[in-house]
């Protein structure tokens, strides 16, 4: 008797369909991303917020879910942690996107001055992380004040200004002139401080300018107040270094870095020799937490 041998392919498993999404799951990611959306908001002190960013790292179903909503939202995901929570961004289109306008209201700054409000922006972020090492460790906490940043940017401008006389450049241009690359000029020109009748911080002198970027930053969670000492003193979060991370690889962040003011750990800036580099071709808007439009 012949035995009989079965040669036919065996069945190929049949992979399972994933699982549907429930409108309870849509639900869960829009709250996720809503959550992401409360910059002072600590998971450590939401136990809802904790339960969904432990969902998210650890079902990629319901991560792929949020990222669409973001998404959807006109937001960017920069990180889901436990130290950040979902640190999001707005892209220009979103209608969470802030614009020169609202931060005008937000903070009564002139919108004339927006310029002067980049430089104070990106000046702040310089002076948070000042070197590449800072950015990528997530333990580092960065400090400014609001009189070291003014002071940061004074002598970025004085550095400029000698490099623009070196090159036989006018240093005395018309204060309207567009652009940042004008900024310095006219930073420089400002009053530091002043003040009214009160002995309040006059709002058109850079440390008022500086001021008011440092309490937009804290209300959007980026910055923490930590005292009054030289004009208020800031730590930064960790929702700040994904932004700056974000923003560092842009020439206005470089190219002010190696101007060679390099900040300390107290917030109080110092001026070291820096190789010569060209001269600073900042964009109107860079560093800007917000869209010109």
């Amino acid at each position: 008797m012949t035995e009989h041998v079965d040669r036919s392919e065996p069945e190929a498993a049949v992979p399972q369909a994933p699982a549907a999404v429930t409108p309870a799951d849509a639900a869960d990611a829009a709250r996720l991303v809503s959550f992401g959306l409360q910059p002072k908001l600590q998971p450590a002190r939401d136990q809802e917020y904790t339960e969904l960013l432990r969902r998210y790292r650890e079902d990629p179903s319901f991560a792929r879910l949020a990222d669409a909503v973001a998404t959807g939202l006109g937001l960017v995901v920069l990180e889901v942690s436990p130290r950040a929570g979902m640190a999001v961004t707005a892209a220009e289109d979103s209608v969470f996107a802030v614009r020169m306008s609202d931060y005008a209201r937000r903070t009564s700054a002139d919108g004339g001055d927006r310029f002067l409000h980049g430089l104070a922006h990106l000046a702040v972020a310089a002076m948070a992380f000042p070197r590449p090492e800072d950015l990528a460790d997530d333990g580092y906490i960065g400090r400014v004040t609001v009189n070291g940043v003014d002071a940061f940017v004074r002598q970025a401008c004085r550095r400029l200004e000698e490099r623009a006389e070196e090159q036989g450049e006018n240093t005395d241009p018309a204060t309207d002139a567009p652009g940042l690359e004008a900024a310095w000029r006219i930073w420089i020109r400002r009053s530091a401080a002043g003040a009214t009748k009160d002995a309040r911080r006059l709002a058109g002198s850079t440390t008022g300018i500086v001021g008011k970027a440092v309490a937009f930053l804290t209300d959007s969670g980026f910055l923490q107040r930590t005292g009054d000492d030289h004009g208020g003193t800031y730590r930064t979060t960790a929702r700040y270094q994904l932004q700056v991370r974000d923003m560092a690889g842009s020439a206005a962040m470089t190219e002010l870095l190696e101007l060679g003011v390099v900040p300390v750990t107290d917030g109080t800036p110092t001026l070291l020799p820096a190789e010569d580099t060209d001269a600073l071709d900042l964009v109107a808007d860079a560093g800007l937490p917000f869209h010109s439009a």
